[in-house]
């Protein structure tokens, strides 16, 4: 039931702003042709249908059509969210050029802002292919000789699926290895869970090799339902799925834990003390979503590594999700005496575009 209202919400909140773009370029394109209107208003019936349609089309079925389809409308998902975002522009300026009495040209104003916008989603479908490496240097306490010198790689949010797939994929792969890292953490949404081939998907992963090995956890695409059919997938892949697990590698503590069944703070923190964590020796925890940080420092954890926020993806989200995460949504901060790095993610999720934040994989040097 709760999952039929959040699409209810979405679809209302489509309609209404495919209704504001459509009156937008109307008034200020000042359409009155009868025959374009009724096609300009079937036409913006269609797409603000098309996200919610596709999705379901695609969730269960991986037809190359449909594919196709769920693509388009995706794309078009974030193209308009940047003209719906151009269009509350041409009425706020418009209405205070009104106020002002100034004279104020309205389809060059509207013409302007819908080119900024379309220029903005192409930049954006192109930012989004563009994966950088972020690199750092960090000193844990009490780390042990034999990790100084060595390298850590953390990539998250890689969402393969309808959208991003076998080819994605393997130009990640290409940059680990590349990268040459010697320990490798994938943090969670490596699928998108919609239906895809998670085996062809996840294959160019079984070619890479870390000398301490690979480890994943889930994170809240793969336990949407049954985790299973990914978590099966990821171990033919030859990855290390940590579900709620403590391993010690040359003294350094690895801890990873499952998304669904920590989001309850209790719960994690029960977790957490099950597992026998050394204070004395430094630790670094794998956990999808950076919350509970609190719960994170009283068990003593050295470092946390999180994904999730995708940094807010596209413009304006990222206020959203440093409210949300309460300003640890990107970036190396502490929280006390816990180090947390919260990665911006290597994918996409929905529009496969990026704007005002960028796609990384994270290399961390100890010293």
């Amino acid at each position: 039931m709760r999952f039929v209202l959040f699409v209810s919400i979405i679809q209302s909140i489509l309609f209404f702003g495919h209704w504001l773009l459509y009156r937008t370029l109307k008034h200020f394109f000042d359409l009155t042709h009868s025959s374009v209107l009724p096609v300009l208003r079937i036409v913006m019936f269609l797409l603000s249908i098309s996200p919610a349609g596709t999705f379901f089309l695609t969730f269960r079925s991986f037809d190359p059509l449909l594919r196709y389809l769920y693509i388009g409308a995706a794309s078009w998902l974030g193209i308009f969210y940047l003209l719906f975002l151009g269009s509350i522009l041409c009425w706020v300026l418009y209405g205070l050029a009104h106020l002002s009495r100034l004279s104020l040209n309205r389809k060059i104003l509207i013409t302007t802002l819908m080119g900024i916008a379309l220029i903005a989603s192409l930049y954006g479908f192109i930012n989004s292919g563009v994966i950088r490496i972020t690199r750092m240097n960090l000193s844990l306490p009490g780390l042990p000789d034999q990790w100084k010198g060595k390298t850590a790689l953390w990539v998250s949010d890689t969402h393969l699926g309808q959208i991003r797939n076998h080819d994605f994929s393997r130009k990640i792969v290409q940059r680990i290895r590349r990268l040459q890292p010697d320990i490798i953490f994938i943090g969670g949404d490596l699928y998108d869970r919609m239906a895809a081939d998670l085996d062809q998907a996840i294959e160019p992963f079984s070619h890479l090799s870390a000398p301490y090995g690979i480890y994943f956890i889930t994170g809240n695409h793969e336990e949407f339902y049954d985790n299973t059919p990914f978590l099966r997938a990821i171990r033919r892949a030859g990855i290390r799925v940590l579900n709620n697990e403590r391993v010690e590698l040359d003294g350094l503590q690895i801890i990873g834990v499952d998304y669904r069944e920590t989001r309850r703070e209790e719960d994690f923190r029960t977790i957490l003390k099950k597992m026998g964590i050394n204070r004395h020796k430094p630790s670094i925890l794998l956990k999808h979503a950076p919350l509970h940080l609190r719960v994170a420092e009283d068990q003593g954890i050295t470092l946390q590594l999180s994904g999730h926020t995708h940094h807010g993806q596209v413009f304006l989200f990222r206020f959203i999700t440093s409210w949300v995460y309460g300003g640890y949504d990107y970036g190396l901060k502490w929280f006390g005496d816990l180090l947390v790095y919260t990665s911006s993610g290597a994918g996409t999720w929905g529009p496969p575009m990026r704007i005002d934040t960028q796609p990384e994989i994270v290399l961390i040097t100890f010293l």
